[in-house]
C-alpha cells in the first residue's frame, strides 16, 4: 500500500491541529500526522504556523484545511 500523499505537521496540545487531523479524517483523506515537537529543524521551519498541511512532500497550506482545494490538488 501507498503512503498518504498528505502529511500534517502538529504539536500536542494544539487545537487547531486536532481540528485539521478531524477535518481530514471526515473528508476521509488519509493522512500521515508528524508531531513536530522536539525536531529543532521542524520547530524552526513551522512553529509558527502549526498545523502544517502538506502534499507530496510540499506545504500546501497552515491553520487550516482547505478541503475543497485539497482534493483538486489530490486529483492532478
Amino acid at each position: 500500500m501507498n503512503e498518504p500523499r498528505v502529511g500534517l505537521y502538529t504539536r500536542s496540545g494544539c487545537h487547531l491541529c486536532e481540528n485539521a487531523a478531524a477535518e481530514l479524517d471526515a473528508a476521509e483523506i488519509a493522512f500521515t500526522e508528524m508531531d513536530i515537537t522536539g525536531d529543532p529543524g521542524l520547530e524552526a521551519d513551522y512553529g509558527d504556523r502549526i498545523p502544517v498541511i502538506m502534499l507530496d512532500g510540499r506545504e500546501h497550506g497552515f491553520w487550516r484545511v482547505e478541503i475543497a482545494r485539497l482534493r483538486a490538488d489530490l486529483a492532478k
